[in-house]
């Protein structure tokens, strides 16, 4: 398997060159040249294996260039290295009315970034190792919460990597900011900037781009790469855990083998709805994916009328991570959906980069509607859906979990009576006041501490606290500054030569 941009550069590249680079050189995403199809039989082979031997399976058929021996190296560092649950790091339960919750927040900072970003970095080391690559790799994030400290904790003290990640200072959960200007490691820096996510994302597209500061950090024996999900080698893991969630309703006979299966994902980014996309393509028997999204509704509204517009209030929610107006991934799905054309996929983006928007043609936006459909949800509808999913259903959730719960129910009914499963994103107690104001308003006020606060929903709902964020207002803060937008570029700097 060879890797092409979205946007037309004649190179193709392999699985490891695409894991260094993270952003094609023309600005687009790299994606796979061709298609994965896994067959009836071999879908039913992997029906019975475990996390690590299913990832195997999926993985391999991409990282093309990667020894059978590296690929389980990086599969078991990751997921049996003590990190996650020693049996399997997802976790698929039942809410009743043909509803399953896929939880993904169960590793080392409680929520699903943790999939991808324990392997990515032994994608990184395994791939610069093969294509040659011996200059100083910086990871430069920007993060809207979980993203950020699921790359700090992966890339810690790896050697010949840093890590630096840029967070909006007022749009991340107090426990997500705790997380990040708290964390440990030799090789890692952390900057809030004043402005939101995109001003973030945007910041830091610009240092990617920068051609003048490539070639000078080249001579100087550095390199930038990504963590973010524009980086295949971190939208790549995402793929297997949908297979492992069909998998599960077919050993526990809530599905029958082949029967489709719906799936809501909150949506920000667009990269871990994409893996579910890239899931489907191969075989696995989806029915629609449903596009979950908050206040912020940009990818819904695309969805819905073929138009994409960031020219709209960028709203801060209790969602945080999908507090998002650009959302990167969805070049990917476009460029798949136009035929695999570059140069319509280039026209798009350069329209939303110059006007703020772009409008597909029918042909592409019928595509997308054969696999997708969309909603969203209000603040008040998000505090409504935790509370319903807990009084009702037993289940405690996060605000994006929520998200996805809400727009479910007014979903449902295009599943045609198929069994669905909720992707749920963060462990409910990353965002505990939310939580609290849903399910025990009365035993809460402004003036406790985050900690109080997750003893009170723990005791109140008899769900454990995360050891991961137990203790974190006790941490010593390392990285409280907080810089203009327009300084991104030279604080990155600093820290790179630093």
């Amino acid at each position: 398997m060879t890797y092409e941009s979205t946007r037309g550069s004649k190179e193709k590249v392999t699985f490891s060159q695409a894991v260094v680079a993270g952003l094609a050189p023309d600005g687009g995403l790299f994606v796979p040249c061709g298609d994965v199809r896994f067959g009836e039989n071999e879908l039913a082979e992997m029906a019975g294996l475990d996390y690590c031997g299913l990832a195997f399976k999926v993985m391999s058929r991409y990282a093309g260039d990667f020894t059978e021996d590296e690929l389980k190296d990086c599969i078991s560092g990751a997921y049996k290295s003590g990190r996650f649950p020693q049996d399997c790091p997802v976790r698929v339960t039942r809410a009743g009315n043909g509803l399953s919750v896929l939880e993904l927040w169960h590793g080392p900072t409680s929520a699903f970034k943790d999939m991808a970003l324990q392997i990515l970095p032994r994608f990184m080391v395994t791939a610069s190792r093969k294509c040659g690559e011996n200059r100083e790799i910086t990871i430069l994030t920007a993060t809207s919460g979980d993203t950020g400290k699921a790359a700090l904790e992966g890339f810690r003290d790896v050697p010949g990597i840093k890590v630096m990640v840029f967070y909006p200072a007022f749009g991340v959960s107090e426990t997500q900011k705790l997380q990040m200007i708290t964390q440990e490691g030799s090789n890692v820096c952390v900057k809030a900037i004043y402005g939101n996510f995109d001003d973030a994302q945007t910041g830091v597209k610009k240092i990617f781009g920068d051609a003048e500061f490539a070639e000078k950090l080249a001579k100087d024996g550095k390199m930038l790469s990504s963590a973010n999900s524009i980086n295949w080698g971190r939208l790549l893991p995402q793929i297997v855990y949908y297979f492992y969630a069909y998998f599960s309703l077919v050993r526990e006979n809530s599905v029958n083998f082949g029967e489709k299966v719906d799936f809501c994902v909150p949506t920000g980014n667009f990269g871990d709805i994409l893996a579910c996309y890239y899931a489907k393509k191969s075989g696995l028997p989806v029915g629609k994916i449903i596009c979950a999204c908050n206040t912020n509704s940009v990818v819904a509204d695309f969805l819905a009328t073929g138009t994409y517009d960031k020219n709209r209030p960028f709203v801060t929610t209790s969602s945080p991570a999908m507090d998002i107006l650009v959302s990167s991934n969805l070049e990917r799905l476009i460029y798949d959906a136009s035929g695999r054309d570059p140069v319509r996929t280039a026209g798009f983006m350069r329209e939303l980069a110059e006007k703020g928007r772009y409008t597909v043609g029918k042909d592409i936006l019928e595509k997308i509607r054969e696999d997708f459909d969309s909603g969203f949800a209000t603040e008040a509808e998000t505090t409504e859906a935790i509370a319903e999913a807990y009084f009702k259903n037993g289940i405690l959730i996060d605000p994006h979990t929520a998200v996805g719960y809400s727009v479910l129910g007014k979903k449902r009914a295009v599943s045609n009576g198929n069994q669905t499963v909720l992707v749920s994103t963060a462990s409910p107690f990353k965002f505990n006041s939310s939580v609290a104001e849903a399910v025990c308003p009365q035993d809460v006020n402004e003036n406790m501490s985050e900690e109080d606060i997750s003893r009170i929903i723990s005791g109140k709902t008899g769900e454990s606290i995360p050891a991961p964020l137990i203790g974190l207002s006790s941490r010593k803060i390392r990285f409280p500054d907080t810089v203009e937008p327009e300084k991104m570029k030279q604080t990155a700097e600093e820290f790179i030569y630093g």
